[in-house]
């Protein structure tokens, strides 16, 4: 039996990767706190768990630019 192996190619860098993964999750948290206040919950707790998201998301993020920005320096 064969497998089939899917292999997307390499995106580029992005200009400003670390500032742009930032705006992005910060995006998304602002989302999770309106959606929270929308449907009645605690702004409180919503404030915590996306501010507590989006400090996971970006330092996971940034440490996988930095990872991969240093690969490419390593290849240069």
């Amino acid at each position: 039996m064969k497998r089939l192996r899917w292999e997307f190619p390499e995106r580029p860098i992005p200009k400003r990767p670390y500032r742009d993964s930032a705006l992005v999750y910060a995006g998304l948290a602002a989302v999770v706190v309106l959606i929270a206040v929308a449907t009645g919950g605690g702004l409180v707790r919503a404030v915590v768990v996306a501010g507590v998201v989006f400090v996971l998301a970006t330092g996971f993020s940034w440490w996988r630019w930095h990872v991969r920005l240093r690969r490419k320096a390593e290849k240069q």
